[in-house]
């Protein structure tokens, strides 16, 4: 037997489980969009694949969209959700960016009220549209999964998902191996220095 939801359980839903979340996966949604090259975007691993940037272009939108379905109570099928202007992996990556710092503002404000509201998906169900969050990002980190499968495929760096990536971690280590560098270096000219004026 199912209980119907209240206002209460989803402003609590919303504040103290899925905002940090959501906050958190955006940041790593956007470090995977940037990571695409922008000369490698047509990229496919098969022919029945999304391109890159078609992919890039689907979490971006999609996103954006489940956000948008709390905030506005209607699941909007507009396939059209990203300008047409908006064309390189950067731009994309930038586009979703400012737009998911808007709608996340705006989804804080959302009363529970219309977070208990209840949203048809396409006709196949319909749930309180507090669902849609944790809906919206399982979306979006399956469809991040597989865009950062083609990353390496494409000659990019992979970065930081759920942990330290080995580019990350190469890049780390290389800049470690600066630092110390650097540090013997200025050693040594003190040495150096020491030496002339004794």
């Amino acid at each position: 037997m199912s209980q119907t939801m209240t206002a209460d359980q989803a402003t609590f839903l919303l504040n103290d489980m899925y905002m940090g979340t959501l906050k958190t996966e955006s940041r790593t949604t956007a470090k995977i969009l940037q990571a695409v090259p922008a000369g490698k975007a047509d990229y496919k691993p098969d022919s029945a694949s999304r391109s890159a940037i078609e992919l890039a272009r689907h979490i971006a939108a999609a996103d954006n969209r489940f956000v948008e379905t709390v905030i506005n109570g209607v699941f909007d099928t507009n396939p059209k959700l990203i300008p047409e202007n908006v064309k390189t992996p950067a731009e994309v990556a930038s586009w979703y960016e400012e737009r998911y710092a808007k709608n996340f503002e705006a989804l804080g404000k959302v009363p529970g009220e219309q977070l208990v509201k209840i949203v048809d998906f396409r006709g196949m169900f319909q749930w309180p549209a507090v669902k849609f969050l944790m809906f919206g990002l399982h979306h979006t980190i399956h469809h991040r999964g597989q865009l950062a499968s083609y990353l390496r495929c494409m000659g990019a760096k992979v970065p930081s998902i759920y942990g330290e990536s080995y580019d990350d971690a190469q890049a780390r280590k290389a800049a470690g191996l600066v630092t110390i560098l650097s540090f013997f270096l200025t050693v040594a000219q003190h040495a150096r220095q020491h030496r002339r004026s004794s």
